[in-house]
């Protein structure tokens, strides 16, 4: 299997995207405030947009499907005529394989916290003038850190889809055409002179 320019093409574009939405997130992050309820004694938490948390989510699908867009084609370093040898390809196959699952967890995991988080919403309420309640909100760099993880994501992904490809086929694949490489042999002349025949390497 030769490294292909539109799966490549294919794991940028939802690596970047997903990278976007994490940034997103971290910057749309709910806040919330203690206010006074206007009927009674008591307060609340008023939360701003959850517009993080819609972020989130697709910042996960998004780096959901490329993994399995990367493991299918490399079929998850299952098969491979290439992948039973010990080479140096697919050392660094096996090495990409392992740090793009482990950044892709991470990033997941971080993802998916963080948008569980800024989706809770406190809903108890306190004695207005007393002590003033606790708001649950998201803590500042959980989405940063699912950002960061998905460009290491994106890296293990590319360099296990280069290795992967040179440990089984031997990289990008070669057209092989009769004649390319070879070095053209000149036509041969033949002269007659005197009743015996010359070409144009004698001397």
């Amino acid at each position: 299997m030769a490294m292909s320019v539109p799966i490549l093409a294919i794991i940028f574009a939802l690596h970047l995207i997903a990278f976007v939405f994490a940034v997103g997130a971290e910057r749309r992050r709910s806040f919330a405030k203690v206010v006074p309820d206007q009927y009674d004694e008591r307060t609340y938490c008023l939360y701003s947009t959850d517009a993080s948390t819609v972020y989130g989510l697709s910042a996960f699908g998004l780096l959901l499907l490329s993994q399995v867009v990367v493991n299918v084609v490399t079929r998850c370093l299952c098969f491979g005529k290439g992948l039973v040898s010990a080479t140096s390809s697919t050392t660094c196959a096996i090495f990409f394989f392992v740090f793009s699952w482990l950044s892709f967890l991470g990033a997941e995991a971080c993802l998916l916290a963080g948008s569980a988080k800024n989706a809770y919403h406190t809903k108890y309420r306190g004695i207005f003038g007393g002590e003033n309640i606790s708001c649950a909100t998201l803590r500042k760099g959980v989405f940063a850190a699912g950002a960061a993880l998905t460009l290491l994501s994106l890296v293990g992904s590319v360099f296990y889809y280069w290795a992967h490809s040179r440990a089984d086929t031997g990289g990008w694949q070669k057209h092989q055409n009769e004649g390319v490489g070879m070095t053209e042999q000149p036509p041969e002349f033949v002269i007659f002179k005197n009743g015996s025949k010359l070409s144009c390497g004698d001397h």
